[in-house]
């Protein structure tokens, strides 16, 4: 080798070659078993997604948790039926770090369960389902359920609810979640139990609510089941659309940042997103995108599917202001298990914050968008209003 021309690794002629070695020595203690999660994840989780778990669990604490940030979380996958609306979001909303949720319909189905005491049990995968369907009893994966006393018991209360005449008038998707989740506290306190229900937690804590696809759960098939049998239930899921992006504006005009905390993919992460694009694409409102983002999945983003789209790609889209992405972190891993430990670590090192009540201040809010959609004038405004004819 021609040390003359070879690579010389000194700082003379690489001064900036030190920055590569800026980050803590990776040089974790021994455990020994006395440690809290939050040590283990501080001094233990070093590299890889370990590493992206300890990164997460700095931002949701040191930046998303900051007075000024709205803060909100979407949830895919069969998370509730696994108890993570238990174990990790009632606590979540009842500390005030969560502002707002978007939900599949099966997260919030399932959710009932618990407040009406219907029971889930833990199961193994590995069952004959053939036995399973002429014994009544159903699987989600290793959890396991009675087909008549769990699904059909919910659906018989669940019935009786919708029936009522509230929810006869036109509404969207977070005043009906909040009109059920009154009836759901009630029948979870009737049953002796205690923030066991999102929905129950959300309605206390006016914790706004919403589903992308008001019709693909057991709620959904639920309203159609009614409005065939003559109960008007006008549900108007574009309400929605409007609402959870004034979240977004007012957070910023307030002086305050939006974040979000994706766990998983798929529509409710689409249409936490969308937000942004609504209030730019839309609205032609100057907006940068969300500060601050945070996402779980198991997705690969290499198949162009939305669940493992990045917030690089989301930039493009002005979903992720470019600004902020060394505050974006994406884990791949299982949600349920990075959630309990997230939700852990938040709650041991970071203290409750005053709840936001965005539910309350949804109006206000939606009067904000309004006027600045208004104060923006399209170049021609009478061919803005015409309908493009076939």
């Amino acid at each position: 080798m021609n040390h003359k021309h070879g690579h010389k690794m000194d700082r003379e002629n690489c001064p900036n070659r030190h920055l590569y070695f800026s980050g803590q020595r990776i040089m974790p203690p021994n455990i020994t078993g006395r440690e809290s999660l939050s040590d283990v994840v501080d001094k233990t989780m070093m590299a890889y997604n370990g590493g992206r778990l300890r990164e997460a669990c700095e931002l949701v604490t040191k930046r998303m948790l900051e007075e000024n940030v709205t803060v909100g979380m979407s949830l895919a996958g069969a998370l509730t039926p696994a108890g993570l609306g238990v174990s990790c979001v009632v606590p979540l909303i009842k500390a005030g770090f969560v502002d707002w949720i978007v939900a599949t319909g099966a997260n919030l189905y399932h959710d009932l369960h618990f407040a009406f005491n219907k029971q889930l049990h833990r199961g193994s995968p590995f069952v004959d389902d053939t036995d399973l369907r002429e014994k009544g009893v159903v699987r989600i994966y290793d959890v396991l359920l009675d087909y008549k006393d769990c699904l059909m018991g919910t659906d018989q209360i669940l019935q009786q609810i919708l029936m009522n005449d509230e929810f006869k008038q036109e509404m969207g998707m977070a005043e009906f979640h909040h009109r059920l989740g009154r009836y759901v506290a009630e029948i979870e306190e009737k049953n002796g139990l205690k923030d066991v229900s999102i929905l129950a937690a959300a309605y206390r804590a006016d914790v706004p609510v919403y589903t992308s696809s008001p019709g693909d759960s057991t709620i959904g098939m639920m309203v159609a089941k009614l409005l065939m049998r003559g109960h008007k239930i006008p549900i108007n899921p574009f309400i929605d659309v409007n609402e959870t992006s004034s979240y977004v504006l007012a957070a910023k005009r307030s002086g305050g940042k939006s974040a979000v905390m994706l766990m998983g993919g798929g529509s409710p992460k689409n249409f936490m997103l969308q937000t942004e694009p609504q209030l730019q694409e839309s609205f032609g409102i100057e907006e940068a995108g969300q500060d601050y983002f945070l996402q779980v999945t198991d997705a690969r983003p290499d198949t162009g599917g939305l669940s493992g789209a990045t917030p690089a790609e989301a930039v493009s889209w002005g979903k992720v202001d470019p600004n902020q992405l060394p505050d974006a972190v994406v884990v791949y891993s299982d949600t349920t298990m990075v959630l309990p430990s997230i939700t852990h670590y938040a709650l041991a090192t970071h203290a409750p914050r005053p709840l936001r009540r965005l539910y309350q201040k949804r109006h206000e809010t939606m009067e904000l968008l309004a006027r600045e959609a208004a104060a923006i004038s399209p170049t021609d405004p009478e061919a803005a209003n015409q309908p493009v004819k076939a």
